[in-house]
């Protein structure tokens, strides 16, 4: 029987962004952990020394470690590479998401400026991945 994800593990490096995700987590699933980091390096930390995540969502842009760079150094870790990655971004580039795909993120999402619509995304992200989600196994 799959398994739910309730652990996710956001990177973003914009505390009103991070707040306004916790936010729209909080509401639409009190029961879900996530866990926030404000940068690709102390996502690595995180990452080393806390239970893995069900599920990432990551900014592109970001100083130090981009988004995309820490997409590729997590689908090159093999401890790593069979957590999901979604990329959560204000950009709707067609070059930044076929970028993101290329990297193998499982998903793209542009984030909705609007705090309701966001909600809304949110939701529908959780119920995606709550519904879809299947045992992985660890190499």
């Amino acid at each position: 029987m799959p398994v739910a994800p309730s652990h996710f593990l956001l990177v973003d490096d914009n505390p009103i962004d991070l707040l306004l995700a916790q936010e729209a987590f909080h509401e639409v699933c009190p029961s879900c952990a996530l866990t926030a980091a404000h940068s690709g390096h102390e996502a690595l930390k995180l990452l080393k020394s806390t239970p893995l995540p069900d599920v990432i969502l990551l900014d592109i842009n970001m100083p130090g470690i981009t988004g995309f760079e820490m997409l590729e150094y997590l689908k090159q870790d093999r401890r790593l590479r069979h957590i999901p990655v979604v990329m959560l971004s204000s950009s709707s580039a067609q070059r930044d998401i076929h970028e993101a795909y290329s990297l193998h993120a499982s998903s793209y999402l542009v984030k909705s400026s609007e705090f309701a619509t966001f909600l809304h995304q949110i939701d529908a992200f959780l119920t995606y991945w709550q519904a879809s989600r299947v045992p992985f196994f660890r190499e």
